[in-house]
């Protein structure tokens, strides 16, 4: 809902190959309801937010490195994705996530749930 609320939809499902850090259901109940509303509200900060989730190509988990990288987003932000043995965490100018459910294949490129919006 949050994609299409910011018209991202067509953007994500078109052409090229993404990597989406995607907030799982749970991850947007976190965040106050006011502070939702405000975003929905706000189709351009509410894309901000999302794109922050999303990097410009195709990284599987088992690309990641161990240790930190820094890695640019299709929003224009650089996020920091840490990874220690099986454990994949990112973090951001906004906050943390750690990654839950890694390398559910999409038809554009991959995506990794995470268990907060960052």
């Amino acid at each position: 809902a949050a994609v299409k609320a910011a018209g991202l939809a067509e953007t994500l499902s078109g052409p090229g190959t993404f990597t989406v850090f995607a907030p799982t259901n749970d991850a947007f109940a976190k965040i106050p309801a006011d502070a939702l509303n405000g975003l929905l509200a706000k189709p351009d900060d509410l894309k901000a937010v999302l794109l922050r989730h999303v990097l410009p190509n195709k990284v599987p988990s088992s690309a990641i490195p161990r240790g930190s990288t820094t890695v640019g987003t299709v929003g224009g932000e650089d996020i920091t994705v840490l990874r220690n043995y099986n454990t994949i965490k990112i973090k951001s100018s906004a906050g943390s996530a750690k990654v839950i459910l890694a390398d559910v294949a999409a038809t554009n490129g991959v995506i990794h749930a995470v268990d907060t919006v960052f």
